[in-house]
């Protein structure tokens, strides 16, 4: 009796196993096949890990010798290393670098990481850091931020204190990036002749306004059973809070910095903006996915979580939603 004539046999004297390992076997297919990760773009880009370092105060001569030079000497002769690529601007350094196919993504960062942390740059400049755990292809979700009477400045602090947080901690997010508006900074402007006239210099200045601007700890007192935490509040919170900071005292006068400078709100060197439909300058925010997660479903999640902080915004903040990867998805495979 050959093979085949031995299954029929079986099949036809067990009609109920077989009847339940087929639904078995087509229950787990439909369930793979709703696990399944159908991307319109596959992404071939190669193992690459960013290494960014910001020093607002270099030009583009000074951060290639400065940093993009010791960085990308640190860098070389890493094991499985393919290429580097590096951009100097104005202000920015970011150095790709490339490993071979197949090498785990959290091994290179490693490695770059103990790389750069070797690296002694110039005082005043930020520490590298790494890009976000993304590739090329890994923006899924755009949207914008707009509001009825806010200006750009109150629109990208929406977007940096609001949106971006709780956004950025769904399942399979890399990074949330937000582009154009004013990010808000409070301004010291001096007036040099002001600081002549009192015999101060700008470092008194900067001192001053670093040791009046920060909270401090001072243990804690016990007694009765009950313990008591000691702190000491000196964090500025405001313009005034600024303007009133001492710098020195002469002939028993307090001299303030309200005294030689205005203090305002104003904002850091932008590299862009963005407009959208023609009614003037909103927020751009951009959504990255993991590398290797599933682009359909991390879409989804991120817009599930935008439409739960649209509820939480004041009712004249609107956030639009511009490209969604998961309609892209959907249309590429219903044809």
């Amino acid at each position: 009796m050959d093979l085949l004539t031995r299954i029929i046999d079986f099949s036809l004297n067990h009609r109920i196993l077989v009847t339940m390992a087929i639904v078995v076997l087509s229950a787990a297919g439909v369930y793979s096949l709703g696990q399944l990760e159908i991307d319109a773009f596959p992404d071939t880009t190669t193992v690459q890990v960013q290494v960014n370092t910001v020093a607002p105060a270099l030009g583009p001569e000074e951060v290639e010798r400065q940093i993009t030079i010791p960085l990308e000497s640190a860098l070389s002769g890493m094991p499985r290393l393919s290429e580097l690529r590096s951009v100097s601007k104005f202000g920015l350094s970011q150095i790709v670098v490339v490993f071979e196919d197949g090498v785990d993504i959290y091994f290179a960062r490693q490695v770059v990481g103990e790389r750069i942390r070797s690296v002694e740059l110039s005082p005043g400049i930020s520490p590298p850091q790494l890009g976000p755990v993304a590739t090329g292809l890994g923006e899924v979700l755009h949207y914008i931020v707009q509001g009825q009477g806010l200006d750009a400045t109150e629109l990208r602090t929406l977007q940096d204190w609001v949106i971006k947080p709780p956004l950025k901690n769904t399942p399979g997010v890399a990074e949330i990036n937000g582009w154009g508006g004013f990010v808000k900074q409070y301004h010291v402007l001096l007036h040099p002749d002001q600081l002549i006239k009192h015999g101060l210099t700008y470092d008194q200045v900067l001192e001053a306004i670093r040791s009046n601007n920060l909270n401090v700890g001072g243990g804690n007192i016990s007694g009765s059973g009950n313990m008591l935490l000691v702190q000491g509040i000196g964090r500025a919170s405001d313009l005034q809070q600024i303007r009133e900071i001492v710098i020195a005292s002469r002939h028993g006068i307090p001299i303030h910095i309200s005294d030689i400078a205005d203090v305002v709100i104003g904002h850091e060197i932008r590299r862009g903006a963005v407009t959208a439909n023609g009614c003037g300058e909103v927020v751009l925010g951009l959504g990255f996915m993991i590398m290797g997660e599933n682009s359909h479903a991390v879409t989804q999640r991120m817009t599930e979580k935008l439409d739960r902080i649209q509820a939480s915004l004041p009712a004249n903040v609107q956030v639009k939603t511009v490209y969604d990867r998961t309609k892209l998805v959907e249309q590429v495979i219903a044809t």
